[in-house]
């Protein structure tokens, strides 16, 4: 397993109930709901040059929609 820093976070409580409670709903550890947030945020701004952040993303997003079959309507 890759080494993984620690550091204390301040803050505010009502923040923390909520991220409590949508780590639950998404049966997610409050460590890994708070990680997979800024990794989400980091890519969407173009801020992570991550090579996990790939891995990540296909563990935790929906698949795809596939393409319509042209074959169908012929």
């Amino acid at each position: 397993m890759a080494k993984r820093d620690s550091f204390l976070l301040r803050i505010d409580p009502a923040v923390l109930a909520s991220l409590r409670q949508w780590s639950e709903d998404d049966m997610r550890s409050l460590n890994g709901q708070i990680e997979f947030l800024l990794r989400e945020a980091l890519r969407n701004h173009g801020r992570l040059r991550d090579s996990r952040a790939t891995s990540v993303e296909q563990q935790t997003s929906p698949p795809a929609p596939r393409p319509a079959d042209d074959n169908c309507s012929k």
